[in-house]
């Protein structure tokens, strides 16, 4: 695949050479209009009048390039965000995956939620997995592998702690039994946070296709939510090449409400619902 370097005005590459040298993160696939709004957002903060000023003001103080990091990369989530997606997931997806499974006698469910942010997207799943087998009495050997670029956030899905604003969406019956109050926040139980592994991954990372904590792909879902409208077309293809590879044989893949496989890649996934951003691998 050909790709062809993006148009990022020059006193804005400067700082992303300094993020790319200090701490290995490589933001120049994403959208330019996209990195300077978010760099911006620091500039105005400081009262910096022109990028070339925040460089100088980023090179001489070493505790901005975190602050920079967190505009960057903005992590907004909650539990069960997009609730039809994941209703369509628990009553429809995993029920056909699990089923397959026994009908091949394969016991091993493999999962992946790539830009997971602090962990809401996979413990959902977990939760919901979780749900079923306990309903099903299937013997399946679940594994969930939750990537992000951002250490910080993959700190906080450690954590499993969460304000009152990520947990809106879950059913009360859920609530009371995966979630316990602590002060003004609710942590998740150590049954279900065990049931994740988080690693630092990088979508366009050029040496591995798949988290190499996951050893391989083969994935029988992944959910890559509101990742790819941050990158140009031509990257967002170069990633789903990735994706195809990663999933298993009609595999399922899960993308944000705004999102849909570029051209190049319709003819491999087929869209299962009209209604939602969920595909098989074809």
């Amino acid at each position: 695949m050909n790709l062809e370097p993006l148009e990022i005005r020059a006193d804005l590459k400067p700082v992303l050479e300094y993020l790319l040298e200090h701490r290995g993160f490589d933001f120049s696939g994403y959208h330019p209009p996209m990195l300077e709004r978010r760099v911006r957002q620091r500039l105005e903060a400081l009262s910096c009048h022109d990028f070339t000023a925040y460089y100088s003001y980023l090179r001489g103080n070493k505790d901005e390039i975190d602050k920079l990091l967190d505009a960057v990369t903005i992590n907004v989530s909650r539990f069960f965000r997009d609730t039809l997606t994941f209703e369509l997931i628990a009553d429809q997806v995993l029920p056909w995956i699990i089923q397959e499974k026994n009908r091949t006698g394969d016991t091993s469910l493999r999962v992946w939620s790539a830009g997971c942010s602090r962990g809401e997207e996979p413990y959902s799943v977990a939760i919901i997995i979780h749900e079923l087998l306990i309903r099903e009495k299937q013997p399946v050997n679940q594994h969930i592998f939750a990537t992000d670029i951002d250490l910080n956030v993959l700190k906080d899905a450690h954590e499993a702690l969460y304000p009152a604003s990520s947990i809106k969406n879950i059913k009360y019956r859920l609530l009371n039994k995966y979630l316990i109050p602590d002060k003004d926040c609710f942590r998740l139980i150590p049954e279900i946070r065990q049931k994740v592994s988080f690693s630092r991954y990088d979508m366009l990372d050029r040496k591995y296709g798949v988290p190499p904590e996951s050893v391989f792909g083969d994935f029988d879902l992944v959910l890559c939510r509101n990742l790819l409208i941050y990158f140009s077309f031509e990257y967002q293809e170069l990633i789903f090449k990735r994706l195809h590879r990663a999933l298993a044989d009609r595999g399922y893949l899960v993308l944000g409400m705004a999102e849909t496989p570029p051209m190049a890649f319709r003819h491999h996934f087929k869209r299962v619902f009209e209604f939602s951003p969920i595909f098989q691998k074809s």
